[in-house]
């Protein structure tokens, strides 16, 4: 008698699998006001936005502030602080009789809609705001139980060197803020706040009366020139033509808009925790990232002042590629969608700075960029203010750009674009990276140097090399490192990548040779003794006697071998994978308090953990690790903070998720790849490798349920998930062949659910 672990029929097995984790159970609780705004930093609010505009509310019941952050909006200077993403303004809602209130708010994640409530013992004020899905348009909602006037002050930010503007049009209020074109601006930017209010009078004061029980829209429309040529009118139209029924129209897109992001994907894991962080951090992605619009910098749209840290620009050492990561295997393509289009823009100066820096074909990129080709890194201008912030007057340092003795950025960025060419083999996709990959590998030809039957990767350093005040500006000595992990690992990520997708592509075949050759010749992994055990060194060698001794992995080493490199693994370097998990292992020892495990508090939280998981590191102790990390530094609002970054960490609990339940990056997929099998999972349309969207349940012990739908029908290869069990294969719910063995293997057609079933 045929045993089967397939318990329900597949489709309805699936629509089953969420019950125990719909997005709606979790929101993020607020108590008290913000502390931590304005900041140059992650702030702490309560948050919306929809992937260009971001809400950040701050201040107290009486006199709340709201900034308005939006993606597209630069002071295009080439130096920070002053250069880099800026704030438009806000608006400042002021109600007196709130005086000593309470504060309760919701950032409800099912809906992207931020409910608040506001009381004392006269009067209770009720306050939800959001950030149109589908218009550039910000809505608050503001009823009361009692009558009570409302101050309402928009506002442009004002300084480093902005010019404004104000007016009226009618009933709408509208305030600007403008960046010319002028000395090192290299695009002049103009944005304008139009405001309406919608139930009530706004007064010449700037006052409105809340009648009791009744509902008043107070909405905000912002229009950059990067938006539309006559932005000023645009935004005055725009905010004009709203009425109760346009904002009822918004609000329904709004709705159905989070409805269809949250359909992406789901998961299931039985713990409450971080499934809210899970949710909770796709949340905050989502309201940063979309199609269509600026790529978000280190701190999303939620930037409250000028001068972000680090001008909140594109650092290509990690910071920009890192927020990206989970939402490939999330099957949350849209945020993705703006990913390239700062590294395409760039490619111009790139080649300059390979030919007159290096004297090389292809691209060399600064740490830091912005947007429509800008360069956000260049060394303080002048000699006494390169003197007061890096400890030497030397300005003119790689030709007053900030490189850092780093060469690989531009090729740092290839790690995305491939986990997208994979995750979906879109032949247009592949068509638009693949002259940006082809000048990355052109620089690779020229800069390896062919030694002694290997190739070698010098001055390219595994950590920022530059001048500071601890150093006393004192920073050449530390240039020379050989075989950076980093630079070998994402380096053989580009080759083979390259040749994966010329490929596909049919294209350049003639140089695949030398491509191979590169892949095969290229200098092993450095490896030394820490402990008594092989162990991972940072590099070869290095004048830093710290950097040459073996350091086991850490964050940098991931981002070359692990994330976003994907050259090592336990399928297709078993021997070092090894390693690394003794690495890991290690870990533990070297941690301090709680919340410490793999030093992640200043950086690495995205990276370490989901790292941990693919070398295969105990599950549970994952779990508790990333637990403490969270208990020890997140926000209300469901960011996970770290010292050295921002939207970056949103990857962090995602990505470790999704790694746990389904794997593929080595072309072969594996379903609850680190999970413990005594507790039960299940996720809905995971996105693999192949371009195969993944569902399954795991149900004491067994996988009790699994579909695959096939977008491109490509081949599929799969670990067992019954081991050694027959394999039943359904295809578009009619009985198909029979497999067997510990790794199936079988075609697929485009668009084809394929239900699997595993008997003995």
């Amino acid at each position: 008698m045929l045993k089967t672990y397939f318990i329900l029929i597949a489709f309805v097995a699936v629509s089953c699998l969420c019950a125990t984790a719909q997005v709606a159970d979790y929101k993020a609780i607020f108590t008290s006001a913000p502390q931590r705004v304005p900041t140059s930093k992650t702030p702490d609010a309560p948050l919306a936005g929809n992937g260009d505009i971001g809400l950040t509310l701050g201040g107290k019941p009486d006199r709340l502030t709201l900034y308005f952050g939006k993606n597209d909006f630069w002071r295009a200077y080439p130096v920070y602080p002053g250069g880099g993403i800026a704030l438009p303004g806000g608006l400042n809602i002021s109600i007196a009789e709130l005086d000593g209130a309470s504060y309760y708010a919701e950032q409800v994640l099912e809906k992207g809609i931020i409910e608040a409530e506001f009381k004392t013992k006269n009067i209770k004020v009720d306050l939800d705001a959001w950030v149109a899905a589908t218009h550039n348009s910000v809505v608050i909602e503001i009823s009361a139980n009692k009558a009570c006037k409302v101050n309402l002050q928009l506002w442009a930010k004002e300084g480093n060197t902005s010019l404004l503007a104000a007016g009226n049009s009618g009933d709408v209020k509208w305030v600007s803020r403008s960046f010319e074109k002028t000395a090192l601006v290299e695009w002049p930017a103009h944005v304008a706040l139009a405001m309406k209010t919608v139930g009530a009078e706004l007064a010449q004061d700037q006052w409105l009366k809340l009648k009791p029980g009744k509902k008043t829209w107070v909405t905000v429309t912002l229009v950059t020139n990067q938006d539309h040529s006559d932005w000023l009118e645009e935004a005055i139209n725009s905010a004009q033509a709203m009425n109760a029924k346009t904002i009822q129209r918004m609000k329904n897109e709004h709705l159905n808009w989070w409805k269809q992001f949250w359909r992406g994907s789901h998961i299931a894991i039985g713990d409450t925790t971080l499934e809210k962080y899970y949710y909770g951090s796709q949340y905050l992605f989502a309201c940063s990232s979309r199609a269509g619009k600026f790529a978000p910098g280190i701190w999303g749209p939620f930037v409250t002042q000028d001068s972000a840290a680090w001008g909140g620009d594109y650092h290509l050492n990690y910071n920009y590629q890192a927020p990206y990561w989970a939402s490939y295997s999330s099957n949350h393509l849209n945020q993705v969608e703006n990913y390239d289009q700062p590294l395409l823009d760039y490619m111009a100066h790139g080649r300059v700075h390979a030919m007159e820096r290096l004297h090389t074909r292809g691209l060399y990129y600064p740490v830091g960029i912005g947007p429509k080709g800008l360069v956000t890194t260049r060394w303080p201008l002048t000699a006494e203010e390169m003197k007061k912030r890096y400890g030497t007057t030397e300005n003119t340092i790689d030709g007053g750009l900030k490189f850092l003795g780093q060469k690989i950025n531009a090729v740092f960025g290839v790690g995305n674009m491939l986990m997208r060419f994979y995750s979906t083999y879109d032949k247009d996709y592949a068509q638009k990276i693949y002259p940006y990959m082809l000048a990355c590998a052109d620089f690779w030809e020229d800069y390896l140097a062919f030694e002694k039957g290997r190739y070698v990767i010098y001055m390219d350093h595994y950590n920022e090399v530059m001048p500071n005040l601890k150093n006393k500006g004192l920073w050449r000595d530390q240039l020379g490192d050989v075989n950076s992990t980093l630079s070998l690992g994402l380096v053989k990520m580009l080759f083979k990548g390259i040749m994966d997708v010329s490929v596909f592509l049919n294209e350049d075949e003639a140089r695949r040779k030398k491509w191979q050759h590169i892949l095969t010749h290229l200098s092993r992994f450095p490896l030394g003794e820490l402990d008594g055990r092989s162990s991972l060194k940072n590099v070869e060698s290095s004048p830093s006697a710290h950097q040459s001794q073996a350091r086991g992995l850490k964050r940098v080493s991931i981002h070359g071998l692990i994330l976003p490199g994907g050259v090592a693994g336990p399928l297709s370097t078993p021997e070092l994978n090894t390693i690394l998990l003794g690495d890991v292992a290690h870990w533990k020892e070297d941690m301090g308090e709680p919340g410490t495990w793999g030093n992640t508090l200043g950086n690495g939280v995205e990276t370490c953990f989901p790292g941990a998981v693919r070398v295969g590191y105990d599950n549970e102790e994952i779990l508790k690790q990333l637990k403490d990390r969270i208990a020890v530094d997140a926000y209300p609002n469901l960011w996970i903070n770290a010292a050295g970054g921002g939207i970056e960490t949103l990857t962090a609990v995602p990505l470790t998720i999704n790694e746990m339940l389904l794997q593929s990056y080595e072309g072969t997929l594996r379903l609850f790849p680190n999970w413990n099998r005594h507790k039960d999972a299940s996720f809905v349309n995971l996105r693999a490798y192949g371009a195969f969207l993944v569902s399954a349940s795991l149900k004491n012990k067994y996988v009790t349920s699994l579909r695959l739908f096939s977008e491109k029908g490509r081949n599929c290869k799969m670990e067992n998930p019954w081991q050694s069990a027959k394999v039943q294969l359904t295809r578009n719910g009619r009985k198909a062949e029979v497999l067997s063995g510990d790794l199936l293997q079988f075609e697929t057609t485009k668009n084809e659910t394929v239900e699997l079933m595993g008997i003995d």
